[in-house]
């Protein structure tokens, strides 16, 4: 037997709405596409899906802290582009000995963590 992840999900309200968020405004790679879910990340082995919220306990899941971590290089620059569109940051960028990091939420209030590490950390 094989287990492996296939992907992880974060539930939203609208998802027109997130697709303009989660690959407009942040960038992330687009890799499929259905009436209710969008799949992020292809080719990476797992996928950030972004799911509709269409069942009670789905809904009560919206706009929280996701526990994801998204790995950036030039994050200055990202988050400079972020604020300039309007994103909502939770946590502005902060650096420390073990890299920089700020914390957004899309529409919904979900909220990720973006992380650069220093090449050390790599």
């Amino acid at each position: 037997m094989s287990i492996s992840m296939k992907n992880v999900v974060v539930f939203v309200t609208d998802l027109g709405r997130a697709k303009s968020f989660y690959a407009d405004q942040l960038g992330l790679p687009l890799a499929g596409e259905t009436q209710m879910l969008l799949e992020f990340f292809p080719a990476t082995g797992t996928t950030l899906g972004i799911a509709l919220a269409l069942q009670d306990e789905a809904r009560k899941l919206v706009g929280r802290h996701s526990g994801i971590t998204l790995r950036v290089s030039g994050i200055e620059k990202l988050c400079e582009r972020l604020k300039g569109s309007g994103v909502t940051f939770v946590e502005d960028l902060e650096v420390s000995p073990w890299g920089k990091m700020a914390v957004i939420a899309d529409p919904d209030g979900n909220q990720f963590a973006l992380v650069e590490l220093p090449d050390a950390l790599r």
